[in-house]
């Protein structure tokens, strides 16, 4: 039997003016737009906090049923990323040689991206990004269901990169396909399944990035009032 419903007076959230809303929401979006896909990375070490307090605030993210099904595995050795990145390329020749079809290899012409992933190892910090397919209790043993698994973990990654990018960390979202080496590499449980590689650092000081236009607003949103 689950515990009930415990009404729990709402405190600590931000009261602002309309003034005060528009100019934070106008801050935090500039600030987003500033955000890019970065592949060129400094080795330069990253204080822990920060990146534990940007998967603290992935933790904060909705889920279905707050059953908070993810699991983020933070991937600073040297030696782990070597493997990472040996299996990834594996996977990556094959997407680039074929796999993939010829739509969307041609569709990522413009990024410049191939099988070669340097800033696997490059990158101080990898975040592995695990979705809990079910849930184990760790005293019993007894498994329980997860609810809107991938809707959940949308949001938590999204929360992850946009307190990286806060920060002042560069990313990449990095998903070969298949992903299952990594759960073999970190020794994660069967009911996990990787769904995205975050990798961060601070960007080269000649780092690049392809010229690309966001959609305008009333391309990607409608309103109804």
């Amino acid at each position: 039997m689950k515990a009930p419903y415990i009404e729990y007076p709402l405190t600590g959230y931000p009261h602002r003016s309309d003034a005060q809303m528009i100019d934070s929401a106008r801050a935090f979006r500039i600030l987003m737009e500033k955000r890019r896909t970065i592949r060129f990375f400094k080795p330069d070490p990253i204080p822990q906090s920060v990146i534990e307090d940007a998967v603290k605030t992935a933790a904060t993210a909705p889920s279905g049923a707050n059953k908070q099904p993810w699991h983020f595995v933070i991937v600073t050795d040297p030696d782990l990323k070597t493997k990472i990145r040996a299996a990834a390329e594996e996977e990556e020749r094959a997407f680039y040689g074929g796999k993939a079809g010829q739509e969307w290899l041609d569709d990522l012409v413009h990024l410049g991206t191939d099988a070669h992933k340097p800033f696997l190892e490059i990158a101080p910090c990898l975040i592995v990004c695990f979705q809990q397919n079910y849930q184990i209790d760790e005293e019993s043993g007894k498994r329980s269901k997860s609810y809107y698994v991938q809707e959940s973990m949308g949001i938590a990654c999204g929360f992850l990169l946009a307190a990286l990018h806060n920060a002042g960390l560069a990313t990449l979202t990095h998903t070969p396909s298949p992903m299952g080496f990594l759960r073999d590499i970190l020794g994660r449980p069967k009911n996990e399944r990787a769904v995205m590689l975050v990798v961060t650092g601070r960007p080269a000081d000649d780092a690049t990035v392809p010229k690309l236009t966001k959609k305008p607003f009333d391309q990607v949103a409608s309103l109804k009032a």
